[in-house]
């Protein structure tokens, strides 16, 4: 049992819960494998879009997060395989800086995430899941949901096909963070053909999904990342589905495999 995207409280939006608390609670669910993967560092000169501003751990933060890592490594060696990760974000027009982070963060990593978060408009950047108000706020601007939808699949497909040097991650984060508050603000239509040409895209070029459980409880959501039916339509390519909690506190560390994967 892997959880593969887990937070800590290096995260501004998180909690306080303690990297070994997550690490005890993984051990008691009997979950063998643990990534943490905190929000890397947010691109030099890109400012956050957020009203707090709290979208990704600060740099001074990265010497001892990992340092962390590193000692719990060596405490839990004989119960819980952990990994050193991150989730970066891919933000249009901003690949020069997050290729040169990930040059600079890239030799400690052992796992890694690569998520869209923030879409770019001619308004300039929003983050897309800071909240429902946010979220309805944007498809506003830019010609409602389906809209919002579309633009969202149009930069994972942008973040698939970046060169971001070669410490980009090879697991797409999230695929259908879109869909988080799909049953406030519904759009008109499937998509069908641009999260197919995104499991197409994710099969050549042999990259990995991130299979996502944080939808689940989430009120307007109660789905995973992707959904269970477009889950199944990876696994049916061959395409690697990694679980992960995205937890960003110890009591969102779950490994739901019975919830989340019934007839899977």
């Amino acid at each position: 049992m892997v959880d593969g995207h887990v937070h800590t409280p290096y995260c501004p939006h998180g909690s306080a819960d303690t990297m070994a608390s997550y690490c005890e609670e993984a051990i008691k669910q009997g979950i063998t494998q643990l990534s943490f993967t905190e929000h890397a560092p947010l691109p030099e000169g890109f400012k956050d879009p957020t009203p707090a501003q709290d979208s990704a751990m600060r740099w001074d933060d990265v010497p001892a997060y990992f340092a962390t890592i590193k000692q719990l490594k060596s405490d839990y060696a004989k119960s819980l395989r952990i990994l050193a990760g991150l989730e970066v974000d891919y933000i249009v027009g901003f690949e020069k800086e997050t290729t040169a982070m990930l040059n600079e963060l890239g030799p400690c990593l052992e796992d890694s995430i690569l998520s869209v978060h923030f879409l770019q408009t001619t308004n300039g950047y929003h983050c897309l899941d800071y909240s429902a108000d946010g979220f309805w706020s944007l498809a506003e601007k830019i010609g409602g949901v389906d809209a919002l939808y579309r633009l969202y699949y149009q930069t994972v497909q942008l973040s698939i096909d970046a060169s971001l040097g070669s410490f980009k991650p090879k697991r797409i984060g999230h695929m259908t963070l879109c869909r988080k508050y799909q049953l406030r603000y519904p759009a008109s239509q499937s998509f069908t053909t641009e999260w197919m040409r995104i499991l197409k895209e994710v099969r050549a070029q042999n990259l990995e999904l991130d299979y996502n459980g944080a939808g689940v409880t989430k009120p307007d959501c109660q789905e995973t990342y992707p959904p269970l039916f477009m889950a199944k339509k990876a696994r049916e390519m061959g395409i690697p589905l990694i679980y992960g909690s995205d937890a960003h506190t110890v009591s969102g560390l779950k490994s739901g495999y019975d919830a989340l994967l019934p007839n899977f």
